[in-house]
């Protein structure tokens, strides 16, 4: 689905890049493999070689072992036993080789759920600061692509969606969601191509 584009007018320097959770336990061979996160690699490659000091990668960290985790996550790691800190090599969590090398100057943040906002380190490092715009890109847009963008739209930033450099597990919940982001929220959240981006963040 096309994105209406940047019709909030150019990003300015108060923008920053949050590629969300680009991680080897995301690509091939994993169960949890995002089918088409080599084909947004590219587009995200491009923004982060542009920004890659405006740019701030999330990882999502496993629990340490399965049934580990307070509530509902006990019971999401007994069912993902396989996808725990000790079942994993090491590399797993580490980002996808094409973006890593962009670390420094992009910075990491890592969490243990959904929302990179939820256990506050994320609302610490932007507290202070410049920023004003999340320009969201990777995935999943229907899980932790979601959390991110409803924090900052809680939290009053101006977000956009890179929607050519987000992707999913699933086909069909990507479509809905692209289709929830243009309609439900069309004072807060834009969709917008990585050309677009590009062009229009100086």
């Amino acid at each position: 689905m096309a994105g209406q584009g940047l019709i909030h007018g150019p990003l300015g320097a108060g923008a920053l890049h949050v590629c969300v959770d680009m991680q080897r336990i995301f690509g091939p061979g994993y169960p949890w493999a995002m089918p088409w996160m080599e084909r947004v690699t590219p587009a995200i490659e491009r923004l982060c070689d542009r920004h890659a000091e405006r740019t701030l990668f999330t990882r999502f960290i496993p629990a340490a072992r399965p049934g580990e985790g307070h509530g509902t996550w006990r019971r999401y790691y007994q069912r993902w036993a396989d996808i725990t800190l000790e079942k994993l090599e090491a590399d797993a969590v580490r980002l996808v080789p094409a973006l890593e090398r962009f670390v420094p100057p992009a910075k990491i943040l890592d969490k243990h759920v959904y929302s990179p906002w939820t256990e506050g380190r994320f609302d610490a490092l932007l507290s202070g600061s410049d920023v004003d715009t999340l320009v969201i890109t990777s995935g999943e847009t229907d899980v932790c692509v979601l959390a991110s963008a409803l924090g900052g739209i809680d939290r009053g930033y101006r977000v956009v969606l890179v929607g050519d450099a987000l992707c999913s597990f699933v086909d069909e919940t990507h479509d809905a969601l692209m289709e929830l982001y243009l309609t439900r929220f069309t004072e807060q959240l834009e969709v917008a191509t990585a050309d677009e981006v590009l062009e229009k963040w100086r």
